[in-house]
């Protein structure tokens, strides 16, 4: 005779916890049907091994899945967004946005460590601002988020988080924008680049930088950051952006 499968423990939130989850969801504009999906995605096994909860209850299968949905979504927007970026450079781009350091920050801007069901061992030790916790629960987030909702909604997620900081220039440090926009200028023989610095904002200790770049003395983009060689790259970035939807 075959036993029946063993039933998942149901994840009691507290009403603090509960309201704490509406705040995120109101603040991401997100909602969900499934409320244990969502409270599994913020679960660590160290409270399930301590609740006695079956072993599938944690979040580790999510993050599987939305390690793969993040990827795939990433992916499909570097080759909308940028039509003029070589493979290399998406993936290079790619690897920077989804890695966990990243992924960790951005966790702690929407404060997911807060919401984590986390064994008292691991709360003890400082386990709600490990990096690697917090970026495997925005992992599992997103799986969940997909399972729920669909990929509509997981895109409609990563616009507010990592989309924007694509678009603002959050990974010009990792990538060579300036020589990709000098490789495209010399493919369209578009003519001549130059850079200029035509602004500086904020006080001494905290210099904030504007650059401007002009193709053929047209302006194609400025952009901003705390030295002038990273608001040049930004500027470069938002250069390219700009010839790619004149491409469109």
């Amino acid at each position: 005779m075959k036993s029946s499968p063993k039933k998942k423990n149901k994840i009691h939130a507290s009403e603090n916890h509960v309201h704490k989850f509406q705040e995120l969801l109101s603040e991401l504009a997100l909602q969900f049907t499934d409320d244990q999906l969502l409270y599994q995605a913020f679960t660590h096994s160290s409270y399930v091994n301590e609740k006695k909860h079956s072993a599938d209850s944690d979040n580790e299968r999510l993050e599987f899945l939305g390690d793969s949905v993040l990827e795939l979504c990433v992916s499909q927007y570097l080759y909308r967004r940028f039509h003029t970026m070589p493979e290399g450079e998406m993936t290079k781009l790619r690897a920077a946005v989804v890695c966990e350091p990243s992924l960790a920050g951005l966790a702690r801007k929407y404060n997911f460590g807060d919401l984590v069901f986390l064994g008292k061992g691991e709360d003890m030790t400082g386990g709600r601002e490990r990096s690697a916790m917090l970026a495997d629960v925005f992992e599992a987030f997103v799986g969940a988020l997909y399972l729920d909702q669909g990929m509509d909604a997981v895109n409609h997620f990563l616009e507010k988080t990592v989309y924007e900081k694509i678009e603002t220039g959050s990974y010009t440090d990792v990538m060579d924008f300036k020589s990709q926009l000098q490789e495209f200028v010399q493919r369209t023989s578009s003519g001549a680049i130059t850079y200029a610095i035509v602004d500086e904002q904020g006080p001494a200790h905290s210099r904030e930088f504007v650059a401007r770049v002009s193709i053929n003395g047209d302006h194609q983009g400025e952009g901003i950051g705390k030295t002038k060689k990273s608001a040049e790259q930004h500027a470069a970035q938002k250069a390219l952006m700009h010839l790619s939807t004149e491409r469109e």
